[in-house]
């Protein structure tokens, strides 16, 4: 599809060829709804030091920047202004806008053009109104989201999960010191019986979690069973901090 904000191109270098149809927001459209995306934007050109949205402005809009630079600030309570970040060619500005066209939502921050800015957008009147005309696009949309979601999802449990195990190792490590024996070779026998359920006790964290945590303690080699005895493997770091 080409893009029809290329008519206004001329002899800028700092020109994006993204498309506001190519956003993530609508990836998965076909060729037909691409181009129906394309063909309801407004294109607009901006003047250096210009606004394109003050801070508090009614969130009306999803810009795509096609040229020039956009400064995003915000002005905190005690009237200190502090840049957010610099956008560029091919970025994006206020998708949040479409999570929900029935509320009001306003610009957290302003959008000032550093020179001049060519822009491509539209409303959430006509993106209602595409929806409308395109079912199908809303469906791209919802099912694109849904998997943006899922994704971050993951990576938040992902994280998280990292996080979890450090904490149930340490955990193990401190009663290991405190209520088990040294091997030689610097591991700790521990003859306790410590239930999942009483590890997620100490550490705030479902027994599910723990489980799996622990699964995952064996499979690295940092804790094992020695008959009734969980033995832990010593970690130099956690050594270091107990003393």
């Amino acid at each position: 599809m080409s893009c029809p904000c290329n008519s206004l191109k001329g002899d800028r270098h700092d020109w994006s060829d993204m498309c506001i149809g190519n956003l993530w927001l609508f990836s998965g459209l076909q060729p037909e709804e691409l181009a129906a995306v394309a063909e309801r934007a407004e294109r607009r050109n901006f003047e250096a030091g210009q606004t394109v949205f003050a801070q508090g402005d009614p969130a009306k809009s999803l810009f795509l920047i096609k040229s020039g630079s956009i400064r995003l600030s915000r002005v905190t309570e005690n009237g200190a202004e502090i840049i957010m970040d610099i956008r560029k060619p091919g970025d994006c500005l206020g998708e949040y806008i479409l999570n929900d066209l029935n509320s009001a939502y306003n610009y957290p921050v302003s959008a000032w053009c550093m020179d001049k800015v060519t822009t491509c957008s539209f409303g959430r009147k006509a993106f209602e109104d595409m929806v409308l005309k395109f079912p199908a696009i809303g469906l791209r949309i919802i099912q694109t989201m849904a998997g943006r979601i899922a994704a971050l999802s993951e990576r938040i449990e992902a994280m998280s999960q990292v996080h979890l195990e450090e904490k149930i190792y340490a955990t193990l490590m401190n009663v290991a010191r405190e209520h088990g024996h040294r091997r030689s070779g610097g591991s700790y026998a521990l003859d306790l019986q410590l239930t999942h359920e009483d590890l997620g006790f100490l550490v705030g964290a479902h027994r599910v979690s723990v489980t799996r945590i622990m699964k995952r303690l064996k499979q690295s080699g940092r804790i094992s069973n020695d008959g009734k005895l969980l033995v832990v493997q010593s970690s130099p770091a956690l050594e270091k901090t107990s003393h």
